[in-house]
């Protein structure tokens, strides 16, 4: 006879009986609100196991991919708890990126089944049509009844891929960050040590779900709690204030561009925030003008630095340090430790500055289907981030710059090359290069250099307008030099050194 188990029942680091087990405690708690209607801990039991069913009833195996387009809804955390306990593999996908961007990223993860929004489900046909064996949406399967004759759900452990998150590397090309139930179960331990949720808190999620802030900084501990979380399908900061007064809520988190565009709201500073115990921000650095003025409404401000290949928390500065240390990420987190390296791999000890190293349980399980990617970002059990970070004699760390030319710009990830290819395809472009330049709404942004070809007639409204088809908005730069020769070092490579700082000069000039 086959063994069938609970999901999870043998292995305690998997993620599907989280819910199982509060629906028992508190089954008619709230687990989600959205758009007013709640979701029980009971009816997110009930229905991700249901979805479960139908989803191995339909074909699908262990280990396969299921892709989900859609903006924040409560049917993609129903469907995250089914492929926990399903053994399957959560896609998220980006709903701002073009159709030629989804068809990449289709192509490479291969998922047996894309689930769609009705609101998105007009723009996947061509990207999903010689990718995707099934595309159903996503409300849909998540109503259905599961069949008599589906199969027992399987035996699941923590080295299980749960997620995979896309990004899209610094050669251009995408790549998917496969994250395990450990990672998850690992991750939200240790921010639960540093920036715990009870059962009565209410959390408010503004982040996207196909990022991994979107489940893994607050949301999933919220679930693993019994807490309630109120679930926002975009982020308008008007309506994050009438949300926080009528929910009371007691914490939330976002990128810093979220907490500026809320301060900068009519209302902030009357604005009704008496439930609010603190607020987490990651993605980039909290200008420290933002800071002061969540700090002046009685608001503890905690900060931090992760990435996705870290599940992502790696530092946390807690409140009480963040005006003594601003521009800190503080102390790493419990579990995850961290060192610096030298240009050749050496240590840095004591104050000193280096490349970032992380290791831990909470370390992804590589990049999908890229084994040499994979290794060129793991040094042994070290993850080399390509930070450079610094350490003071009392331990804090301060993240210096990217060694890699990745910026972040409205707490999305942005990676150079993949812009310069997208504009050097338009006629007439011989060469580009984007730098970032800091941002008063975004942090950072880019600005491109173009080089046109001898003869060819390139403005930066043709520039612009090519780039709307091809890239997300917020990868496309903010400025667009057009030029007739790029500056060169004496090796032929394009200077953005010298580059960077004629941006930062025009930027300046420009205040």
């Amino acid at each position: 006879m086959t063994e069938v188990a609970r999901p999870g029942a043998a292995d305690p680091f998997t993620v599907g009986p989280w819910v199982t087990h509060r629906a028992r405690l508190d089954p008619e708690r709230p687990a989600v609100v959205f758009e007013g209607r709640p979701l029980t801990y009971r009816e997110l039991d009930e229905a991700s196991t249901r979805l479960a069913r139908v989803l191995l009833a339909g074909g699908l195996a262990a280990g396969d991919r299921v892709a989900t387009l859609s903006e924040n809804r409560p049917e993609q955390v129903t469907l995250l708890f089914a492929c926990a306990k399903a053994r399957l593999v959560m896609f998220p996908m980006n709903w701002r990126l073009t159709t030629t961007e989804l068809a990449d990223q289709l192509a490479l993860m291969e998922p047996s089944t894309l689930l769609v929004s009705a609101a998105q489900r007009a723009r996947v046909d061509v990207a999903a049509a010689a990718n995707v064996t099934t595309v159903e949406l996503l409300e849909e399967i998540c109503a259905r009844a599961a069949p008599a004759t589906a199969p027992d759900l399987p035996r699941v452990s923590g080295d299980d891929g749960l997620m995979i998150i896309a990004t899209s590397g610094t050669t251009g090309r995408p790549k998917g960050v496969l994250l395990t139930h450990a990672n998850f179960f690992w991750t939200n331990l240790s921010l639960d040590l540093v920036a715990p949720i009870n059962s009565d808190d209410v959390v408010l999620q503004v982040l996207p779900q196909f990022h991994v802030g979107g489940w893994n900084v607050q949301p999933m501990l919220a679930w693993w709690k019994g807490a309630t979380v109120i679930l926002e399908p975009s982020f308008d900061p008007g309506r994050v204030l009438a949300t926080i007064a009528r929910e009371h809520v007691t914490t939330m988190a976002g990128v810093p561009t979220v907490y500026l565009m809320i301060a900068r709201e009519a209302g902030f500073g009357s604005a009704d925030l008496a439930s609010l115990r603190n607020v987490v921000v990651g993605g980039a650095a909290m200008p420290y003008t933002v800071l002061t003025e969540w700090s002046a409404r009685g608001v503890a401000v905690l900060q931090g630095y992760g990435l996705t290949e870290a599940a992502p928390n790696v530092f946390c500065l807690s409140a009480a340090e963040a005006l003594a240390h601003p521009g800190s990420v503080g102390h790493p987190y419990p579990y995850v430790e961290v060192a610096l390296a030298d240009a050749r791999g050496c240590p840095v000890e004591g104050p000193g500055q280096g490349e970032l190293w992380v290791r831990g349980s909470c370390l992804f399980a590589g990049y999908w289907r890229d084994p040499e990617a994979t290794a060129a970002a793991m040094a042994g059990s070290w993850l080399r981030t390509g930070d450079v970070a610094a350490r003071d004699a009392d331990g804090f760390y301060r993240i210096a710059g990217r060694a890699k030319e990745m910026y972040v710009s409205g707490g999305e990830n942005v990676y150079p090359v993949e812009v310069e290819n997208a504009i050097t395809s338009l006629a007439g472009v011989a060469s580009a290069a984007v730098v970032r330049v800091a941002h008063p709404v975004w942090g950072e942004a880019g600005v491109a250099y173009v080089e046109r070809s001898p003869g060819a007639r390139v403005d930066a409204d043709d520039l612009r307008e090519h780039c709307r088809d091809r890239l997300a908005a917020y990868k496309i730069p903010v400025e667009f030099y057009v030029v007739d020769e790029l500056p060169r070092n004496p090796v032929g490579k394009v200077d953005k050194l010298a580059l960077r700082a004629s941006a930062d000069a025009a930027v300046s000039g420009a205040a």
